[in-house]
Order: C-alpha cells, then sequence, then structure tokens
C-alpha cells in the first residue's frame, strides 16, 4: 500500500526526511483500511473493548513487558492518566521541564488530577537523582508534609530533538523511587526509535518502570492512539476512568488495526532505516557540500546545512530527486529517520542527496 508520493519521476521510491513514520494522505488510508479488512485483519470493538482494540493491547503488553495494557486515543490523556494512577494520594509529580506532559497538555494534570507537577532540567533532558532527592527531602521536611508520588521521564525527548533521557541516570532514579515507594511512569513515545539506536531491548527500559506509554500514530501511522502498560493491578478497570475523560471511543478499530499491520516487524525495519542512514550520513559528512550536526545524546533528528547551495532551493531540488524534506531555516534544513529511509540503497540515497545540489 502506497503512501502519498511514494514514487519519484523516475519511479524509484520517495524517502520522507520528515516526521517519525509514513505519510498518508486519507484515501491512501482507507485503500490501506480496505485491504485490512479483505485479509480479516480488522475485527470490530465495542467502545474501544475487545476486537482488534484487545488484540493490540495484549501484543503491546507482551512487547513492552508488562501484564496488562489498555488502549488511549491520545498520548496526553495516556500520560495523565499513567501519573493520575501512580500518584493516588500524594499529589506531587517529578517530571522534566521540557516534557510533553508539562509543556504541552495545557495544565491537565494539575486542573483535572489536582497534581502539582514539579519540573527539573530546563533546558536539558535528564535530570538526576541527586535533583530528585532534593525535591523529595524538600516534600517531605515542609511545614506541611506533601510527599512525591510518582516521577515521570520522558525518552527521547521531543523538545530536545530527540535527546535521550541518561540510561545510568534512569536505573539510579528507577532504583530510588523502588525503595521509597514512589510510582514511576515513561512517556516512551518515541521509544522504539530510541532502541533503534542504543540497540537494547525495549523491556530492558519498561522493566525500570511501573507503567509505560507508546505512540500508535508516531511511526506505527495509525491517525491516533496510544498504548499504556503495567501492572494488571493498575490497568484493569481504566477502562472507567478513560471513559470518564471522555475517551471511550465507540470504535477504535481504525486506529488499532493499522497500529498492528505497522508492528509487525517494525524493529527489523527500522532497524535497517537506521543502518541506511548513518551509512549516507557517514558518506555526505566527508563531502565538502554537506554540513551535517548530529544532536548530542540523540536518535533520529539530525541537522543539514548546504553551505554551497540556497537552502529553500536545495529542497525543491532534493524533493525532485526523491526525498522530501521540511522547509529550511535560514541554510539549515531538519531532517528526521523513519522507515522510509530502508526504501532505497545507502549509495542510491546519497547520490539524491547529492543530486539535489543542481
Amino acid at each position: 500500500m502506497l503512501p502519498m508520493a511514494a514514487a519519484a519521476a523516475d519511479g524509484t521510491r520517495t524517502v520522507f526526511a520528515m516526521g517519525d513514520g509514513v505519510p498518508y494522505t486519507p484515501s491512501d488510508y482507507a485503500r490501506l483500511l480496505l485491504k485490512l479488512a479483505d485479509e480479516g485483519k480488522v475485527k470490530p470493538d465495542n467502545y474501544s473493548l475487545g476486537g482488534s482494540v484487545e488484540e493490540l493491547e495484549t501484543r503491546m503488553a507482551s512487547i513492552l513487558g508488562k501484564e496488562a495494557a489498555i488502549w488511549m486515543p491520545t498520548g496526553t490523556l495516556a500520560n495523565q492518566i499513567a501519573v493520575r494512577i501512580l500518584a493516588g494520594s500524594r499529589r506531587r509529580a517529578i517530571v522534566q521541564a521540557e516534557s510533553h506532559l508539562y509543556k504541552d497538555c495545557g495544565d491537565c494534570s494539575q486542573t483535572l488530577s489536582g497534581i502539582n507537577m514539579i519540573p527539573l532540567a530546563a533546558g536539558k533532558a535528564t535530570f538526576t537523582l541527586e535533583e530528585v532527592e532534593r525535591i523529595a527531602n524538600d516534600s517531605a521536611t515542609g511545614r506541611v508534609v506533601t510527599h512525591v508520588g510518582a516521577i515521570q521521564i520522558e525518552s527521547p525527548v521531543r523538545r530536545r530533538d530527540g535527546e535521550r533521557f541518561d540510561f545510568d541516570e534512569m536505573k539510579k532514579i528507577s532504583a530510588w523511587a523502588r525503595q521509597h515507594e514512589v510510582g514511576m511512569h515513561m512517556d516512551g513515545a518515541r521509544l522504539f526509535l530510541e532502541c533503534g539506536y542504543t540497540g537494547r531491548p525495549i523491556t530492558e527500559y519498561t522493566a525500570l518502570f511501573d507503567t509505560v506509554y507508546v505512540s500508535s500514530y508516531k511511526y506505527f501511522n495509525s491517525p491516533s492512539g496510544a498504548i499504556l502498560a503495567g501492572p494488571r493491578k493498575l490497568i484493569d478497570g481504566l477502562f472507567h476512568t478513560r471513559r470518564m475523560f471522555g475517551g471511550g471511543l465507540p470504535h477504535g478499530w481504525p486506529f488499532a488495526a493499522v497500529t498492528l499491520h505497522y508492528l509487525d516487524g517494525f524493529e527489523g525495519r527500522y532497524r535497517k532505516a537506521v543502518q541506511t542512514s548513518e551509512s549516507v550520513l557517514s558518506a555526505l559528512g566527508r563531502d565538502p557540500n554537506f554540513e551535517i550536526e548530529r544532536i548530542p545524546g540523540g536518535t533520529n533528528v539530525f541537522r543539514m546545512r548546504t553551505p554551497n547551495a540556497n537552502g529553500p532551493v536545495y529542497q525543491g531540488r532534493l524533493q525532485q530527486a526523491g526525498v522530501i524534506a521540511e522547509q529550511p531555516t535560514g541554510q539549515s534544513i531538519t531532517m528526521r529517520v523513519n522507515e522510509t529511509w530502508a526504501w532505497a540503497s545507502p549509495g542510491d540515497l546519497a547520490a539524491r542527496f547529492r543530486k539535489g545540489l543542481g
């Protein structure tokens, strides 16, 4: 099933150097759903219970190494509900200052769940155990005791261009949280992408957390959706909470069936895409016509400059050569590696980048 602009003028498949997944037009998506239905891979649900939704929940729980999982219509809802149930009556939660939950959700946890967000590490991806201990001590020794009930870690961090949370620090914080009975939640929206760069099994991350959220739409190409996984005692019954927040959609199968479709074999496809991209960037990095800027501790985001070519002109020529990229900022174009990078060989793809020079 072909996504939008899937073929360049010479018949080769277009590579998308933008976004984390495969872009689809509405008609492409409708054809994919019809194909899956004809193959018997779509099963109806009832208010997001049963059918393809339940099949996705079961698959994801197993992959993430958790007892159970529940489908959510958005990651915003998944994160908020996770922190809500982990915090319980202890109304403080430690988060990154650059996290999605703190900066992009309109104070949803504060407004709807009465949880006080304590942001750490402004301008960084990682906060430290020392910072956690300081906040926990301040909370416990104040004139009114207000214990920390939950810690959320997002990795990789979107607002830091895909920079990873330091894994060693993550392990220290997790051990401390277990010792002090503080709930741990991972915003792992792009966790599958991070694993493609670190080579760590996904369960090596998720074992450090009570609950974990992964996105269904960022690279599994569903129009929306998220999975929240964790212990059965926390996940069972959350469909009531989901509905209370307006997230009990009457039909979740159009989202779940496509997520399942792309989940099959994703890790292998993405590993190939990463390997292709690394070969391409290595080749272009030796070419004086290109300047490549990698994100320290990063994942699939990098910046490219063409010092001898006008940025917008280069972007247009690059598209004609079969690579679609974002609009440049000055001479710099921010690019992202997704599974479409595996649609071309390293040599062919490097040649396309050079062809864009004109």
